[in-house]
């Protein structure tokens, strides 16, 4: 069903977001010292907990200012 395709595809990006977590890294392969890997290591489980909230409904104010700038036309 679309529901269960819509939570794998979910849950498969918060799967690798762990993983990239796991790894230490931010996908790219890049070095960026300790400073560097602290702030991706962080944006790895936000995009873990933003993809798992997708599924639970759970949404945190940055998406919530994402949709309205995306969808409606504020300050036009």
């Amino acid at each position: 069903s679309l529901t269960q395709s819509r939570h794998s595809r979910h849950l498969g990006a918060c799967a690798a977001a762990l993983a990239r977590f796991g790894r230490g890294d931010g996908g790219d392969g890049g070095d960026r010292g300790d400073i560097g890997d602290l702030a991706v290591a962080a944006e790895q489980l936000r995009v873990a907990r933003r993809e798992l909230g997708r599924i639970t409904g759970q949404v945190g104010a940055e998406e919530v200012l994402d949709i309205i700038f995306r969808d409606f036309c504020v300050g036009k």
